[in-house]
């Protein structure tokens, strides 16, 4: 609770808080009001933050996770410490926050952790047969670039051509001595 201004006659001591416009010959302050503030709010905090802290990492099984939620709430509570501290249970209004925070901290990790299951990216089934693999690796780049286009991605020849910025033609020229390539690094008859 905030106590009532003072009138004051001389003028307010480095530090201290003015209230409203002067008077003639005198100043308004309130002496000593955010001191006690600061001075109720600190021994609150001295005596309240491990309790918290311990209902928090009930919730959260973190102490350094508990620790920053509830500091976050003390924070909240010291904003509007003046007039919470009027209140008949300050301690239960800062426990009710921290605990929403820690619920709400919980909630967003299994949220995003649900996301991010769905949106990892699986590995595409990598081909079995190592030596047409190897074989294919051993090919200039653009035959080597014709086949996976048109083997592995079943791209039409047209869109093989655009994609190597080549003519159709050309394009087939890359297949045709890509497969030659091929079945003479496998063995096998062209």
């Amino acid at each position: 609770m905030r106590p009532a201004p003072i009138l004051q006659a001389e003028a307010a001591r480095p530090g201290e808080r003015m209230t409203g416009p002067p008077r003639a010959g005198a100043t308004l302050r309130e002496p000593d009001t955010i001191a006690d503030a600061d001075a109720a709010y600190s021994r609150f905090f001295r005596d309240q933050f491990p309790r918290v802290v311990r209902t928090v990492h009930l919730i959260v099984h973190d102490q350094a996770r508990a620790e920053d939620i509830v500091q976050d709430a003390f924070v909240a509570l010291y904003r509007d410490w003046t007039r919470l501290a009027g209140y008949e249970k300050p301690e239960a209004w800062v426990r009710r926050v921290a605990i929403r925070m820690a619920v709400r901290g919980i909630h967003r990790d299994q949220l995003w952790a649900t996301i991010r299951q769905k949106l990892t990216i699986r590995p595409a089934a990598q081909p079995r047969d190592l030596d047409v693999i190897a074989a294919v690796q051993r090919l200039p780049r653009a035959q080597r670039a014709a086949i996976a286009l048109f083997y592995y991605e079943d791209r039409p020849v047209a869109e093989i051509a655009a994609i190597l910025g080549c003519t159709e033609s050309t394009a087939r020229v890359h297949l045709h001595h890509a497969r030659r390539r091929l079945a003479t690094l496998l063995g096998e008859e062209p």
